[in-house]
């Protein structure tokens, strides 16, 4: 888990309105786009999650499961919490290729627009635990604990009650400033602040995201069957993407971003001022063939400090070669996947010959 649970020293009255206004301001200073405060109560989002989980929509997911009721009992999870300070910072590249212009291109590697730069995960642990710090500081201490999306923590659910926007129908975050373009973080915290309040839904009739979705793992509003999700199947599946979902995948061989780029909401969606998202090793502009061609050297110098090195170079060959079977058939990508055809990796061989056999080759 991120995050350490601090001692300090009891302190005293906190007028909590201000404080709250104080933690804004200080959390702009850092570069957070919005901060928030829920309180800690999630059963009306506990029987969803009971239900997603019996139905076994998490798929190989096995950490949704194993921490209980934890997920949803914030004060289960780290004891004496009366509060969550959700934080949101925009993550969208400021000089990224249009994304739909590199899909609709079958030879070029669709990668995620979140992925595109460095993991976030150090950056927004940084900023929140610099924002607990001053907090602590200001108050003469606090306990608290500091997440950013690897604890069993309902984030959306909490930036849902914290006031930073609404869940949408693809169940992603959504903002009326800033779409779903960004990173949750929370501290969990001891201090009595007053909750925000929730958002209105502004979703309306709007059905673009259900309609979008490639492989139709957002089976109804506001429900979605992960396994079938290209970022479930590119990222967190660890074994082979199933035969039938792989023409599905098109080009996309880490993330999906279709569900986001249709939304009405994301227009206005405002690039980062941070440098750590912009796009590194022009991966918002490459090709299928080249990204093929990378050892594992190469893989793991030049993802290092990115989201995607967690996958690891194996997968990485294997979501490439789904992209190669999809994309046209040229002697470049022919002659690339014949390259691999007696891969080490089996699952790598799997994919290679599945993608050979599209191509008639």
């Amino acid at each position: 888990m991120i995050g350490v649970m601090q001692e300090a020293d009891a302190f005293g009255t906190v007028d909590g309105a201000a404080l709250r206004d104080d933690i804004r301001r200080w959390g702009a200073a850092l570069g957070f786009q919005q901060i928030g405060v829920a309180d800690c109560d999630l059963s009306a989002a506990e029987p969803g999650l009971a239900e997603w989980l019996a139905r076994g929509w998490q798929g190989d997911m096995d950490y949704m499961v194993r921490h209980g009721s934890k997920r949803s009992r914030p004060a289960e999870l780290v004891p004496g919490t009366l509060r969550v300070i959700s934080a949101r910072i925009d993550y969208t590249p400021a000089a990224a290729r249009d994304s739909w212009s590199v899909i609709r291109d079958g030879s070029l590697a669709f990668i995620s627009r979140y992925a595109t730069g460095r993991d976030y995960h150090k950056l927004l642990r940084a900023r929140l635990q610099k924002l607990a710090d001053r907090i602590s500081a200001a108050v003469g201490g606090q306990r608290y604990r500091v997440f950013t999306d690897s604890a069993p923590v309902m984030e959306v659910a909490l930036a849902e009650k914290a006031g930073l926007g609404w869940r949408g129908k693809h169940t992603l975050l959504l903002n009326r400033e800033a779409g779903s373009l960004f990173f949750l973080g929370e501290i969990y915290t001891d201090l009595p602040l007053p909750p925000d309040e929730p958002q209105q839904e502004h979703c309306g009739s709007c059905m673009r995201c259900i309609d979008i979705c490639p492989t139709r793992a957002i089976v109804a509003p506001y429900r979605l069957d992960a396994r079938r999700c290209i970022s479930y199947l590119t990222i967190e599946l660890k074994g082979a993407i199933p035969e039938e979902l792989r023409p599905l995948v098109g080009n996309r061989v880490y993330g999906c971003d279709d569900c986001q780029l249709v939304c009405p909401w994301n227009r206005f969606a405002r690039p980062s001022a941070e440098p750590d998202f912009a796009v590194r090793q022009g991966l918002d502009n490459v090709s299928l063939v080249e990204l093929f061609a990378w050892d594992r050297a190469t893989f793991e110098s030049h993802m290092a400090g990115s989201a995607i090195y967690r996958i690891g170079y194996e997968r990485w060959l294997r979501n490439l070669a789904v992209g190669l079977g999809n994309a046209p058939s040229t002697p470049e990508v022919i002659g690339a996947l014949r390259a691999r055809a007696g891969d080490a990796s089996p699952l790598v061989r799997e994919h290679v010959a599945w993608a050979l056999a599209r191509h008639h080759a």
